[in-house]
């Protein structure tokens, strides 16, 4: 298991640099790239192996196929490396989502959106435009030095990647307003977090603005801040713990839950009981 993982973790990267010389019409020596493929072939092999013996096992313990392919990822890939590259692609198909539909929110029926990427898309399009810049002066600087091909085509890819990045996650955010519902309030961010929150276990609802918040999700002492440019404005507190499982995967128990909205008033009165006739 340990040598199937450590060369997983070797050859995917190393396949994916070849493929780009390759496209960007370096040519690596014959011998050089019969030899990365063979080697890439054997991984590959042992990989499909190991899996395949993963999933047997779990099938035979009484695991379903999805339960087993579940299983088989899991111990073949950790699940903090496992959900990273879930949000990686996740967000790349929020982008090409947001561009088929033109910006408009995925909110399923019988729920209010609650927008907040607003306040965050300046940010993200002067952080864009900057990293766009740095991208082509320090890809033609690298090209005007002689720099190998080997050496700035991998800075270009990993430049084209954060501006692809940051992309993904302005469109993921608009894509995914919180959730007013009759039987549940959803915060999200993006494809980062999702916390549902039973409306019975509502206590109160304020709105309370916040300015220096650290980090987008941070539980501290049982309290939830999801900040939006270091903003939260609602506050939630609850009669019972909710449990709010992480970006990387931690789960922790809150009992009070902070927030950023658009309109923080609106989201306020949506969530406070109907005064009784």
């Amino acid at each position: 298991m340990r040598l199937a993982r450590a060369a997983l973790y070797a050859v995917v990267p190393a396949e994916c640099l070849l493929a780009v010389l390759l496209v960007w019409g370096v040519r690596p020596p014959v011998a050089l790239l019969a030899g990365a493929e063979g080697a890439a072939a054997l991984v590959f092999t042992l990989e499909a192996v190991v899996a395949g013996r993963l999933f047997l096992a779990a099938r035979r313990e009484g695991s379903g196929r999805r339960a087993a392919l579940s299983a088989t990822a899991d111990a073949l890939m950790p699940p903090v490396v496992r959900r990273l590259v879930e949000f990686e692609v996740r967000g790349v198909a929020a982008l090409v989502v947001f561009v088929v539909r033109r910006g408009r929110p995925r909110v399923p029926p019988g729920a209010v959106a609650v927008p907040y990427a607003g306040e965050q898309a300046a940010t993200l399009l002067v952080l864009v435009f900057a990293m766009a810049v740095e991208t082509v002066v320090v890809h033609l600087l690298l090209v005007s030095l002689g720099v190998p091909a080997a050496i700035h085509l991998p800075v270009l890819l990993l430049d084209v990647y954060g501006v692809l990045f940051v992309l993904a996650l302005a469109a993921s955010s608009a894509l995914r307003p919180h959730l007013v519902r009759e039987d549940e309030v959803r915060v999200r961010y993006g494809e980062y977090l999702d916390v549902r929150i039973p409306r019975e276990l509502i206590a109160s609802v304020v709105v309370a603005r916040s300015y220096d918040e650290k980090g987008m999700a941070m539980v501290v002492d049982g309290r939830l801040r999801v900040a939006v440019s270091s903003q939260t404005n609602v506050a939630v507190e609850l009669t019972a713990p909710v449990t709010v499982v992480r970006p990387l995967g931690g789960r922790a128990e809150v009992t009070s839950v902070r927030f950023f909205a658009a309109d923080p008033a609106a989201v306020v009165r949506a969530l406070r009981p109907a005064p009784a006739p």
